[in-house]
């Protein structure tokens, strides 16, 4: 077998193999010698039918064979001898002339296939030593606690019917119809509906005009559906609803005791308190580590320079521009919308690809480095929660990562690249910086791996996905808002 490079420009690889005619021979008649004492033929005692006879009827079918399996195997076996890592699965090139193919499956011509590809730079890890990292950090106080535990309550607050008129925090229970131009429309009625006065709940407008009814009033209340309302037949309309109250409760008091603890599900207010304590760091911790990450991604960027492979760039920046084209749909935006154009766009965009692909080699040359692994029991939790996102579609998304060639590592990176954070953070110098949560909190337009690309990005998504359930019944609440957040409604 010859390999020949008939190309290296950059990263840029071609490779042209060639397989003696004799050599393919060789292996076909080494096979039919194989098969001889196992076919069975009419006319043919077991084990005397002639090579000649096997050749001619079996040949063709087993030089397909060698062909199909030289594709398969030879390529990695290639780049392996070549010390080469392939960015992308080699594109393999071989003649597509019907008489040219016939003559190599009865090997008259020599058979010859070329390798096309890209090759993963050689990356020189560098000290890391060099590297500060501040790492902000939240101390929670009492006070916080307290007022996440009344937000959690809230889920778990009695109401008492009242008389007289409804203020904010009480509850109404309702009928309501909703009008556009006199005309019911879909999702716009409602029967025994609650609303809490004051929680946001519904569209702009609405509950506002709820505030000084009683029960057994009858109403007519006019709103106008916000321009970005999810349901494109309502979103800018005026629309009327006819009320009929049937129900004003008040709030009853909320205290931060055991006997709250006890229906949230827990047995004491001190097990209250340690479980939302422990709730709270643990958001502020994530966002805290996502600043210290991109920290680490911005020194490692400027760190390494080299050229990143062409076609991982493209389907990164395919990826992005993707997502960026929906997010403008969505919200009903063009680039000229956010200051932006799509050619300029385009050239961030592309920039911030290129800067992904660059930190992932990198980050993959520090973990394989490391002997950074990921178990096997990493992977499972991961399926797991991928399930757990999509409840009912378990057995298609299993399917999925069982057939899919390379979905499990989709799984396997992010878990990859945390590890190797970790491994950073353990030899990178962190200082600690006690912040309040709103300087944590902050949206640092400076900050960020995407930093370089955010002008172009869309500023407002309409179409959220919190509230995307809102299109298909179109009625006036905020369903996503109504829930409470994982935070404040789950205190087990």
């Amino acid at each position: 077998m010859q390999v020949i490079e008939t190309l290296a420009e950059g990263l840029k690889r071609e490779i042209k193999v060639v397989i003696p005619a004799k050599d393919m021979e060789q292996q076909m008649n080494e096979r039919l010698a194989e098969a001889k004492d196992k076919v069975r033929i009419n006319g043919f005692r077991p084990g005397k039918v002639p090579v000649s006879h096997l050749k001619k009827m079996y040949g063709k079918s087993i030089m397909a064979e060698l062909v199909n399996e030289i594709i398969r195997e030879k390529p990695s076996a290639i780049l392996s001898e070549r010390g080469e890592k392939s960015a992308t699965q080699p594109e393999i090139a071989m003649t597509e002339d019907e008489k040219e193919a016939e003559k190599i499956l009865t090997a008259q011509v020599d058979f010859e296939f070329t390798l096309s590809y890209e090759v993963i730079p050689a990356i020189e890890l560098k000290p890391v030593d060099g590297i500060k990292v501040t790492r902000e950090v939240v101390e929670v106080s009492e006070d916080e606690i307290n007022e996440q535990i009344l937000k959690i309550a809230e889920s778990a607050r009695t109401f008492e019917t009242k008389k007289g008129k409804a203020a904010n925090g009480d509850r109404v229970t309702m009928d309501y119809l909703g009008k556009v131009d006199g005309v019911p429309f879909d999702g716009g009625k409602d029967e025994d509906a609650e609303l809490v006065l004051g929680s946001n709940r519904f569209i702009p407008g609405f509950e506002e005009q709820l505030v000084g009814v009683k029960a057994g009033d009858e109403k007519v209340i006019t709103v106008t559906f916000p321009a970005e309302y999810p349901a494109a037949n309502l979103a800018g309309k005026e629309a009327t609803f006819d009320i009929t109250v049937k129900d004003v409760a008040a709030p009853a008091a909320v205290e931060i005791n055991d006997e709250l603890a006890t229906k949230l599900g827990l047995e004491s207010v001190d097990k209250l308190k340690e479980v939302v304590r422990s709730q709270i760091e643990s958001q502020y911790g994530n966002v805290t580590r996502q600043k210290v990450k991109r920290q680490i991604l911005d020194q490692l960027d400027e760190i390494y320079k080299f050229e990143a492979p062409s076609k991982l760039v493209d389907a990164e920046f395919e990826n992005i521009w993707r997502q960026i084209n929906t997010d403008l749909a969505q919200s009903g935006k063009t680039f000229e919308d956010e200051d932006t154009t799509e050619e300029k766009a385009r050239e961030e965009y592309r920039a911030l690809a290129e800067r992904r692909v660059r930190l992932g080699l990198v980050l993959s040359e520090i973990g394989e480095k490391a002997g950074v692994e990921v178990s096997e029991e990493e992977m499972q939790r991961a399926l797991f929660a991928q399930l757990q996102q999509f409840p009912g579609q378990e057995k298609q998304i299993l399917d999925f990562f069982r057939n899919t060639p390379g979905a499990s590592a989709s799984l396997r990176a992010p878990i990859f690249e945390e590890k190797v954070i970790d491994k950073l953070l353990a030899d990178v110098t962190v200082t600690d910086k006690t912040v309040s949560k709103e300087e944590l909190l902050a949206d640092d337009e400076a900050e960020g791996e995407d930093k370089s690309a955010k002008k172009a990005a869309p500023k407002k998504k309409a179409a959220k996905a919190e509230d995307a359930a809102e299109g298909e019944e179109a009625a006036p609440k905020k369903k996503a808002a109504a829930k409470k957040k994982a935070a404040e409604g789950d205190a087990e």
